[in-house]
């Protein structure tokens, strides 16, 4: 599924919080989404997913302007993952992991065994199968923020966005979630603190600065040192590691030192 921002821009409280962002995701895309604390990476996500209306442009899934659409019909062609909230509910990994059939099935109708294949797949997916039956308040953060990502995996989605998704996960899953991401022939947003995460699994990166677009393109055209100064305020040698991927190594914050 293509999904598109065209000239996006979203505000409250008459504070302007993106402004005037056009990104264009073509089928089958993993981008990621970049960009400092405060520079609207979760805003434009939910503008993308229809949670919030832009005060200005338009947001098109497949070329299709989706103002007026209702919660249901996004969720048959696009998931959304939001970053883990803290919750006491008493409902089971598997109760979860099932709400991603809710925009498929009547209120009334339960479960087919479909659905359940479904939902077996997803826990599998994301190494749940073995928590399938515990309950939400016994898990860990990162078990819960795997749930929540099986969850947008059971909805068979077109597209997947995602919101700082490796967030509470340990390294070995933050890496299974990311080749689970790549390997999916889903269309893929997802936003990323980790640089070099970002650009060793993602097509394209799209860089926010501000509320503003500053850059889109391959991750070694995005990811330079000049623009790590300017966005991140860091200095740093961006590499290649033994595997050829980029590597990004951080000498200090760049208002403080100079790095020749």
């Amino acid at each position: 599924m293509k999904i598109a921002a065209e000239n996006l821009s979203w505000g409250a409280n008459g504070r302007t919080i993106i402004r005037g962002i056009t990104v264009r995701i073509s089928s089958g895309e993993t981008v990621g989404l970049i960009g400092p604390n405060g520079s609207g990476k979760s805003s434009l996500l939910r503008c993308l997913a229809g949670l919030r209306t832009p005060t200005a442009g338009a947001v098109h899934y497949n070329g299709e302007d989706i103002t007026g659409w209702d919660t249901r019909r996004i969720a048959q062609h696009l998931a959304f993952v939001e970053q883990a909230s803290e919750s006491e509910s008493d409902l089971r990994v598997v109760d979860v992991v099932s709400l991603g059939r809710t925009p498929f099935r009547d209120r009334w109708r339960g479960l087919s065994a479909a659905d359940h294949d479904v939902i077996d797949a997803a826990l599998d997916h994301l190494d749940l199968a073995g928590l399938r039956d515990r309950h939400w308040n016994t898990l860990s953060g990162g078990e819960r923020q795997r749930a929540h990502i099986a969850r947008a995996f059971a909805q068979r989605p077109w597209a997947i966005l995602l919101d700082e998704p490796t967030n509470h996960l340990d390294v070995r899953h933050q890496f299974e979630l990311m080749d689970l991401l790549a390997g999916t022939d889903q269309t893929v947003l997802v936003a990323l603190h980790d640089l070099a995460l970002a650009a060793r699994y993602c097509d394209r990166l799209v860089l926010l600065s501000k509320g503003q677009l500053v850059a889109d393109g391959p991750p070694e055209e995005v990811l330079t040192r000049d623009r790590l100064r300017e966005v991140y305020e860091m200095d740093a040698h961006i590499g290649r590691d033994d595997l050829g991927n980029l590597a990004i190594t951080y000498h200090g914050t760049s208002n403080l030192q100079e790095v020749n």
